[in-house]
């Protein structure tokens, strides 16, 4: 079964599903499987997202984003600085 990507808007609404559930008396691993995820997940979602709302949840996306960007443009200039420098000392 191929891996399913849920966007911030719908982590949040299985989150509040789950906070409903276990409001009304169900187990944790019963809320969970009516939202269709696993335990680990609810709990990984719950330390992310858990108090977010829906404008803060998209731009933590963003930003999460942006970093992952910038630590690879900021790798690719660390590499290119290194085969500079040892092509400057002779060592190639």
């Amino acid at each position: 079964m191929p891996r399913m990507r849920h966007s911030p808007e719908q982590i949040l609404g299985k989150l509040r599903e789950v906070e409903v559930a276990l409001a009304h008396g169900e187990t944790v691993g019963r809320a969970v499987k009516q939202i269709g995820v696993t335990e680990q997940t609810y709990y990984r979602w719950r330390n992310e997202y858990g108090g977010l709302s829906i404008d803060q949840a998209k731009r933590l996306k963003q930003l999460e984003k942006e970093n992952a960007r910038l630590k690879r443009a900021v790798a690719d200039l660390t590499l290119d600085k290194l085969f500079l420098k040892e092509a400057a000392e002779g060592n190639f």
